[in-house]
């Protein structure tokens, strides 16, 4: 199919067009009153007239338009000259049009992006400062009460000290999270990925938790008994380290005499699904998407009480997205929470 004709030389064409008939018949009347007879003359006169008409009327405007909207760009700064070339501007101002109204899509986009993130950046270092500074005002009261005379009694002491310690240990958690968080997010954090069996790493974190557990009376277990080794290639520290992380979240907002319980299911050729399952609280619909967040906590004072750096959930979602895999979450409000992720089978 033939191109559409442009626009740019529509307009070129019709002023063209107009101006040669217009010369072309000043031109007969003269002749006709001279009693001339040079019809060929006019012929030839009307296509010279047109064919000059035209291209130097194309020029002239695209020229103009030209110089004009590129110092319109170059004023305010809005596109790299170096990429602004005659091609891109003619009369055509429809195809104009098109253009700056796709620029100022994209540049509209952009601004919400920085604006998301800097709502973010400002969201993330309230957090960060409100995080720090509750354990650091803790530690600053007990050793300004001992500088203030409790340091002669030795049992006020000891009991400020350890106190003190502990605040200490949930700046240095605080941080170690952050810290890898950040290595997360920029991928400077190198997997190193073996065969292991899944079941027997999952038992381990079990023990690992089992006094946790113990305190709220929570169960610990498998929903069945797995006769077969499940193989699975992964950082093993890592994924040791989601379990942990989802686990101990369970056990968090668990109920007491509760269980948690965790099955691992074949999803499809060379890929398992663990899934961690509580009947605990269970977590608001409109909370949901914004679980996995830089310190986000659903229930401010009481994931406050259990302690933790509510950078949890947030690593194991980078842990994860390192190995290339995904987690999902299906929870209802008083019945409880699954979280569920997978892995890659060993070949």
């Amino acid at each position: 199919m033939a191109k559409e004709f442009k626009r740019t030389y529509k307009f070129a064409a019709y002023t063209s067009t107009f101006l040669t008939f217009f010369l072309t018949l000043v031109v007969g009347v003269f002749f006709y009153f001279s009693e001339i007879e040079m019809y060929w003359f006019l012929v030839l006169f009307s296509i010279v007239c047109f064919s000059f008409s035209f291209f130097f009327i194309q020029y002239r405007v695209e020229k103009f338009i030209y110089r004009r909207v590129k110092k319109i760009y170059d004023d305010v700064r809005l596109l790299d000259a170096s990429t602004f070339d005659k091609k891109q501007i003619t009369t055509d101002m429809a195809t104009l049009t098109r253009e700056v109204e796709r620029f100022a899509e994209t540049k509209k986009i952009e601004i919400e992006t920085l604006k998301g993130r800097e709502n973010y950046r400002k969201e993330f270092m309230g957090n960060v400062s409100h995080e720090l500074k509750t354990p650091l005002f803790t530690v600053q009261g007990y050793i300004l009460t001992l500088l203030d005379g409790a340091l002669e009694d030795k049992a006020v002491r000891k009991k400020y000290l350890q106190r003190a310690n502990k605040g200490v240990e949930r700046l240095i958690y605080i941080v170690k999270d952050l810290d890898m968080i950040t290595k997360l997010e920029v991928g400077d954090l190198n997997l190193n990925k073996e065969r292991f069996n899944i079941i027997e790493l999952i038992q381990g974190v079990f023990d690992l938790l089992e006094m946790k557990a113990a305190k709220k009376n929570i169960t610990l277990t498998f929903d069945k008994e797995y006769s077969k080794r499940v193989i699975v290639e992964a950082d093993r520290d890592r994924i040791q380290q989601v379990l942990t992380n989802l686990i101990v979240n369970s056990l968090k907002y668990g109920k007491k005499d509760g269980t948690t319980e965790i099955s691992i299911e074949d999803l499809i050729k060379n890929k398992v699904i663990v899934r961690v399952t509580d009947n605990g609280e269970g977590i608001p619909k409109d909370k949901i998407p914004r679980l996995f967040e830089r310190f986000f906590r659903v229930d401010q004072s009481g994931s406050r009480k259990e302690g933790g750096s509510g950078l949890g959930l947030s690593i194991v979602k980078h842990i994860l997205e390192a190995h290339g895999e995904k987690i999902y979450l299906e929870s209802q409000l008083g019945v409880g929470s699954e979280f569920s992720f997978t892995l890659e089978k060993a070949k």
